[in-house]
């Protein structure tokens, strides 16, 4: 018999898995609110943000919907068009970001140029031009990004950076970012880059790290804000507690 690869399996997918079993054996009847992150967080004995990023992929898949300021509710899905998201996680791709991009925001700091520097103003320029035209402003936002890590002088770098930015347009980032990018979200992110911008002029690398680091903290925080400011529990029945706690998550090793 043939050997098969094995594909390790992504925490969210994992969960997603669970969620998405109890939901079609009819523990979550269409229609029904689903619990509250935190409680099936703790249930789970997983992060809040784990649990976002699987109840973000039933949604594209078509299993839940997502009425904002009200909560998660089962919808009726339809076989023929299943699909199952395999995509990189959103929350923990920001978090990849902020390790690496925080440190190559130091070396800006420390080696960019200034003509250099005013490719990073062009590019804030070209942000808030884009948002004051009611655009999502991600070319300068990418290139802002691309720009600092070109400072690096290394190409394996540069094209991480590139492809890590480019994942917020796989499915679940890009549902991720319909219900909780705004005009607002963008505003602050706006400011925040400007912040970045001028540690690295200042040559601050302290200022530039924490500035970065503050950003993408800031951008992980606007995409975890709460679905609802109804916080009335939805129970968990009690055969999908049991089944739960009889299927714990495994985190790779």
């Amino acid at each position: 018999m043939p050997l098969q690869t094995i594909e390790p399996r992504r925490l969210y997918r994992q969960i997603a898995g669970q969620l998405r079993t109890l939901i079609e054996q009819g523990e979550f009847v269409v229609g029904s609110r689903l619990p509250p992150e935190r409680d099936l967080a703790q249930q789970l004995g997983v992060s809040r943000p784990s649990v976002r990023e699987a109840l973000i992929a039933l949604e594209v898949e078509g299993h839940v919907e997502v009425r904002m300021g009200s909560g998660i509710y089962v919808r009726q899905s339809d076989p023929a068009s299943a699909r199952v998201v395999s995509a990189e996680a959103p929350l923990e791709t920001i978090r990849a970001r902020q390790l690496i991009e925080s440190e190559l925001a130091a070396h800006a700091a420390q080696h960019m140029k200034r003509p250099q520097i005013a490719g990073l103003r062009e590019a804030l320029a070209l942000m808030e031009a884009d948002a004051a035209a009611g655009h999502t402003p991600t070319r300068g936002d990418r290139l802002f990004h691309t720009r600092i890590a070109e400072a690096s002088d290394n190409s394996v770098l540069l094209r991480v950076v590139g492809e890590l930015f480019d994942e917020r347009h796989n499915p679940l980032s890009a549902q991720l970012g319909s219900h909780f990018e705004t005009a607002r979200s963008w505003a602050a992110a706006i400011a925040e880059h400007r912040a970045v911008l001028e540690a690295i002029a200042r040559q601050s690398p302290r200022g530039a790290r924490a500035a970065m680091a503050r950003h993408l903290t800031h951008s992980h925080d606007r995409f975890t804000a709460n679905w609802s400011a109804d916080n009335t529990p939805a129970k968990l029945p009690a055969p999908a507690r049991r089944r739960i706690a009889a299927t714990p998550v495994r985190r790779a090793t």
